[in-house]
């Protein structure tokens, strides 16, 4: 998707304001956020449908809240989405019908849950890989609706595959519930390629994407 979440190589939002150090958080009400996102509170969901309902905010809403706040509006839309909540529930700040309050957890039962949590996105291949470490590549010129791990910075850009991980979950599909397998690489661009000329020339940047990505270039 082509939205204003896609920043990466725009100019003109000026600096990034960094004052908290490295305190994962600003606010208490954001430790909620994360503590209730690491819950699963919507089973369905795949991270990539979470991606894009972020990419579906309003641009001034995308541009003007923190990142936490992105978090709990985008759950929002997806207990709206997933039926887990009503709008009116929502707007009331309330369900109609409450669930019991959860049993606290032990810091060892958080521990174990978090760890169980980590999720491996590889999945058996479906068909060979089309391209070999050290082959040239060139990316799509234009994204994939409705949801693309492709920059717009690094589309129609000319790269070389310095690693093949084999096949991982597809973004593009997994934003609509679909589990499908597609090749992974790691690519290499030089910054001059993305950025031009006035780019360093020894510097480099890069990116992991799928074969669904890239063809051979012309």
């Amino acid at each position: 998707m082509d939205g204003i979440h896609d920043l990466g190589g725009k100019q003109g939002h000026g600096p990034v304001p960094v004052d908290t150090g490295d305190a994962p958080f600003s606010h208490d009400w954001e430790r909620r956020v994360w503590g209730l996102a690491r819950e699963g509170l919507v089973p369905s969901m795949t991270i990539d449908w979470f991606r894009h309902g972020l990419e579906m905010m309003v641009p001034s809403d995308y541009l003007t809240q923190s990142y936490f706040e992105k978090w709990a509006t985008n759950y929002l839309m997806i207990f709206a989405d997933d039926g887990i909540a009503s709008l009116q529930e929502i707007e009331a700040g309330h369900v109609a019908d409450p669930a019991p309050r959860a049993a606290a957890k032990t810091t060892e039962e958080v521990v174990e849950q978090v760890r169980a949590g980590c999720t491996d996105f590889s999945v058996p291949p479906d068909a060979p890989a089309k391209f070999s470490i050290g082959d040239k590549v060139l990316t799509l010129d234009h994204g994939t609706a409705p949801h693309t791990r492709l920059p717009g910075y690094a589309r129609g850009r000319r790269g070389t595959i310095i690693a093949h991980h084999g096949a991982h979950l597809l973004p593009d599909e997994g934003a609509k519930g679909r589990h499908v397998g597609d090749h992974l690489y790691t690519i290499s661009f030089t910054a001059r390629e993305l950025w031009g000329p006035d780019a360093h020339p020894a510097d480099t940047v890069t990116l992991e994407l799928w074969e669904s990505y890239l063809v051979p270039p012309r």
